[in-house]
């Protein structure tokens, strides 16, 4: 895993917070809880895309049997090859 340093600006309020959070033992420095930190807002925004697709989805109209027929239609027209 390549590596790169970040600096930035933190109120004093917001590092004194993460100070106690690496002294409670949790984390083991302050990289790693701004990691884990970063890690659940990927989460999150993974699972905020996939709740808009499940919407997307169901608001697409009414569901449509997906017969072999239907199905290789649906890959030439994925493929660029409907006409």
């Amino acid at each position: 895993m390549s590596t790169n340093t970040m600096s930035f600006a933190l109120p004093e309020a917001m590092r004194s917070y993460v100070d106690e959070r690496v002294r409670s033992g949790q984390y083991g420095n302050t990289s790693e809880y701004l990691r884990e930190l970063i890690r659940r807002d990927q989460e999150e925004q993974a699972k905020k895309r996939l709740r808009e697709l499940i919407a997307e989805g169901l608001d697409s109209g009414p569901a449509v049997e997906l017969t072999p027929q239907r199905a290789k239609a649906l890959k030439k027209q994925a493929l660029g090859k409907a006409s």
